[in-house]
């Protein structure tokens, strides 16, 4: 009988050991655990899309230290009694320019003329869906914010109408039909009130707000879209250490062909200047099927 015996705590069964289970080399380093990352947005915050570059890039190379959790903040509740003095915005077509100044500053593409042609009325619906795709689809939700907010901004097309939303959620593989129908009921109201408590909680007064926070509740907000170094300063902070980034992904593993991806992100992502945008796409995509095409001035593929 060999030496070698052990009793399978998992089976039960006694026998001999393998080379693995008696020599590995184990790692008794405690694990750091992850944080939380919460970002508070709604599917008509311009300046959440404005973000989008930013936020994209500084996931993909931090991920591995939090857990992303997005809530739906409750931008536009309807028209009645809405005001925002700030931006001198009083009626929907008091949008179109502010939202172009926006798309014009960050050359994240925003056509902002559906304020004129074809004004959403709030930004509920869409945020129901959200939750309830969220809630019986986990991963899938955010497919769905980012194709909305492509065909709000740049296509410049009402997400808050049932067919336009049924469509897009068709898009990502779910039923569309049964999904905007869920998302007009009460049960998904109260989905999206959890987001409102949590946001109210959350010390969130405005969109987009990114919150880091440790398993000791406690952590850094910042507010507004920001400069990378402000989401990786912030993110050192709680860390109290330096985060290590992982690389960035090649653009051909990035980009799969289902979905857009616009100049500033690719510029963003491979620290590039406009001019050199177009030759770099050209050349990462070499042999892959892509079109580069143009909205409001900007490329996209």
């Amino acid at each position: 009988m060999t030496d070698n015996m052990f009793c399978d705590l998992k089976t039960g069964v006694c026998g001999p050991a393998n080379e693995e289970e008696t020599n590995g080399l184990i790692d008794f380093a405690p694990q750091m655990p992850k944080m939380t990352l919460y970002y508070v947005t709604d599917p008509i915050c311009s300046h959440c899309w404005a973000l989008e570059p930013v936020l994209g890039r500084f996931i993909r190379q931090y991920g591995q230290y939090f857990n992303v959790t997005i809530a739906m903040g409750g931008l536009l509740p309807s028209w009645h009694g809405f005001g925002d003095r700030a931006n001198g915005i009083q009626k929907p077509s008091d949008v179109a320019g502010h939202w172009r100044e926006v798309g014009e500053h960050s050359r994240m593409p925003i056509d902002g003329s559906v304020w004129l042609d074809n004004p959403l009325q709030s930004s509920f619906p869409p945020s129901r869906v959200f939750k309830v795709i969220q809630n019986k689809h986990a991963g899938k939700e955010q497919e769905f914010l980012r194709k909305a907010r492509e065909q709000l901004f740049a296509f410049n097309e009402n997400i808050a109408e049932d067919l336009t939303m049924i469509r897009l959620v068709d898009e990502i593989g779910l039923d569309g039909k049964a999904i905007v129908d869920e998302a007009a009921t009460e049960a998904a109201q109260d989905l999206l009130e959890e987001d409102f408590a949590l946001a109210s909680r959350l010390g969130v007064r405005g969109f987009p707000t990114i919150i880091l926070m440790n398993e000791e509740n406690k952590g850094v907000k910042i507010v507004g879209a920001q400069a990378l170094d402000t989401y990786v300063k912030g993110l050192e902070s709680v860390l109290k250490q330096k985060p290590t980034p992982a690389e960035v992904p090649a653009l051909a593993d990035w980009f799969s062909g289902k979905e857009h991806l616009f100049a500033k992100e690719i510029e963003v992502m491979y620290d590039l200047q406009p001019d050199q945008t177009e030759a770099f796409i050209t050349a990462q995509l070499s042999g892959r099927p892509h079109r580069v095409q143009q909205v409001l001035g900007e490329l996209y593929i």
